[in-house]
């Protein structure tokens, strides 16, 4: 049986990386195509493209994520693979212009689990143990987890792996991996895994998961309104030109177009505000 990292980026899945080897540490990329949000870097821009073999303009997570990647790849001395699935453009546009949603949230599917389960089926000829950063705290979500496994004990997931002659995807059901959460086994805590990092030479974003993720407050939205208003000028025209909204309760407009009346800090919100992207 292979072990696989799954890394999103944060300091959670990158302590995993730090102090549990793996045959292969996998992060997804989330892209989009707006050349407002464009990556700053051109040389490093460029590298991202070579890693995942496809366009890259922009993401819609913070841009520190690629530093993050980069950073923690030197940090552990391994090859970190990059795998990317179709733009969060054509992700929605491929639904029919139905915007993801918490009823329908499509987008942690088709942009992080689908792209490394494929890269999987391609590149792994065995069975899989994958390992999830959920902390001590989190069992509930690993329980969530564990409660769909199928009866090999593995995560289904359904993948493109191929065409069929009239052109129309050929899809197959695959046993994905075996969830493993080794910080739950060890008793691991957020100040652990904060302390570990205080002195490393990693850069993290301030949070992680897309800029916009609407599992976020609408306050802390607004606050990242100030951080990143490009992108979250990409979330707001998403909803504009597509079919239904991110929210049910307002839109990214109305939160752009919000005049506070005290100043937010970043200290003001953790990642309790944040939401998860499921990975």
């Amino acid at each position: 049986m292979k072990t696989i990292n799954s890394l999103s980026g944060g300091k959670t899945s990158s302590f995993i990386a730090a102090h549990y080897p793996a045959d292969y540490d996998v992060f997804s990329l989330v892209r989009i195509e707006d050349e407002r949000c464009r990556f700053p870097d051109e040389k490093v821009r460029q590298m991202v493209e070579d890693r995942i073999q496809a366009p890259f303009i922009a993401t819609a997570e913070d841009d520190t994520i690629i530093y993050t990647m980069l950073d923690l790849e030197q940090y552990i001395g391994r090859e970190i693979t990059w795998v990317t699935g179709p733009t969060f453009d054509q992700v929605i546009k491929n639904k029919g212009g139905y915007l993801p949603n918490k009823i329908a949230r499509f987008c942690t599917t088709e942009m992080k689990t689908a792209p490394i389960a494929q890269w999987r089926y391609k590149n792994i000829d065995d069975d899989v143990k994958m390992r999830f950063g959920y902390r001590a705290n989190e069992m509930r979500r690993a329980k969530s987890m564990n409660e769909k496994l199928n009866d090999n004990g593995m995560v289904e997931v359904k993948i493109v792996v191929g065409k069929h002659p009239n052109g129309n995807n050929k899809w197959k059901t695959i046993d994905y991996c075996k969830p493993s959460f080794p910080l739950i086994e060890a008793n691991v805590y957020k100040d652990t895994i904060e302390s570990f990092w205080n002195d490393k030479e990693v850069r993290f974003a301030y949070m992680n998961n897309c800029v916009g993720c609407w599992w976020r407050s609408p306050l802390l939205l607004s606050h990242m309104n100030e951080k990143e208003p490009a992108k979250m000028n990409w979330f707001a025209e998403t909803e504009e030109n597509n079919k239904g909204t991110f929210r049910s309760d307002v839109t990214f407009r109305e939160i752009m177009k919000w005049k506070r009346q005290i100043k937010l800090f970043d200290d003001d919100f953790n990642e309790c505000d944040s939401g998860y992207c499921g990975l």
